[in-house]
């Protein structure tokens, strides 16, 4: 656990550890669709408050802005919604390309496919002493 003084600082920190560190916002001229990001890795994901989004200063220093693309006049989504879109893209992209080199996440999926699932809790109820109607 750290702590920052910023969310500036904190950005410009990951990006000293070399990871990349991109904001979803919404941004004419300068976001990216979603759907044509090619997301890197590893990649930290800067979200921002529902009324003014990112900091300008912060999306300054960030190393690519992404855009959800969305249908009808709302331009904003709730921020739990927003990163988990975003991230489930990342995750996308990233399993795609593992796949694509014979390895990775991709593999590791199939060898969760063939583990035994697990029994639930609620799969051993005992129904003999329910009432019939």
């Amino acid at each position: 656990h750290e702590r920052s003084p910023s969310t500036l600082a904190t950005v410009r920190g990951l990006q000293a550890r070399g990871v990349a560190v991109w904001a979803a916002e919404t941004c004419p001229g300068r976001s990216v669709d979603l759907r044509e990001a090619a997301l890197p890795q590893p990649l930290a994901l800067v979200l921002g408050n529902e009324l003014i989004g990112v900091d300008t200063q912060v999306l300054d220093a960030c190393d690519g802005v992404v855009s959800i693309p969305m249908f009808g006049v709302k331009n904003s989504i709730n921020v739990a919604t927003a990163g988990a879109i975003v991230l489930w893209e990342a995750l996308r992209q990233w399993e795609v390309s593992a796949e694509a080199e014979g390895a990775g996440l991709g593999q590791m999926r199939s060898q969760r496919a063939e583990r035994p699932r697990p029994e639930r809790a609620d799969e051993h109820v005992d129904k003999s002493n329910s009432r019939q109607a």
